[in-house]
């Protein structure tokens, strides 16, 4: 079972993530699913209807202004990393939390490196899916990499000057 890094502690993961191309036959109605977004847009209703808990992904190529109007049916929404070098999806996480006020777990899956998760949860993120091949404990020690931010973001929308 892989564990993830959900809001500072290490805990087992319990969703499954489903891949691009799966079908609607392939859930059954009471697990836990992050789907894919072509998924919702192909099944949303019948998405809604089932008793277990809905989340989707979102590749780094798809557009947060996509589910935007539909964030409430989500408890989870992962945004894909598919390379380190693709920042594309910290400007999903904005919009979803600043725009569209999305308070449920917001998940950074992919090619997610400690590096990244202090950054990440600037911007919104507060459960990372770290890469099979990294530990998470090390990952972990990485949320407290600064002790100060100057500018302002999603975890503290005020810059420093306007703290004081």
């Amino acid at each position: 079972m892989q564990r993830i890094i959900k809001n500072n502690q290490i805990v087992d993961e319990t969703w499954h993530l489903l891949p691009k191309d799966v079908s609607i036959d392939a859930l059954t109605n009471c697990d836990d699913y992050i789907v894919p977004l072509q998924l919702w847009r192909d099944h949303p209703s019948l998405l809604k209807a089932r008793d277990g808990g809905l989340g989707i992904w979102l590749d780094s190529d798809e557009e947060a202004e996509e589910i935007g109007e539909d964030v409430e049916h989500f408890q989870v929404i992962a945004l894909n990393f598919p390379a380190f070098t693709d920042g594309r999806n910290y400007s999903n996480a904005r919009l979803l939390r600043d725009r569209y006020k999305f308070k449920g777990e917001l998940r950074a899956i992919g090619d997610v490196l400690r590096d990244q998760l202090f950054y990440m949860a600037r911007c919104g993120f507060d459960a990372f899916a770290i890469r099979a091949d990294k530990d998470p404990e090390d990952a972990l020690q990485s949320l407290k990499d600064f002790s100060v931010t100057y500018q302002g973001a999603t975890d503290e929308p005020l810059p420093l000057f306007r703290r004081r």
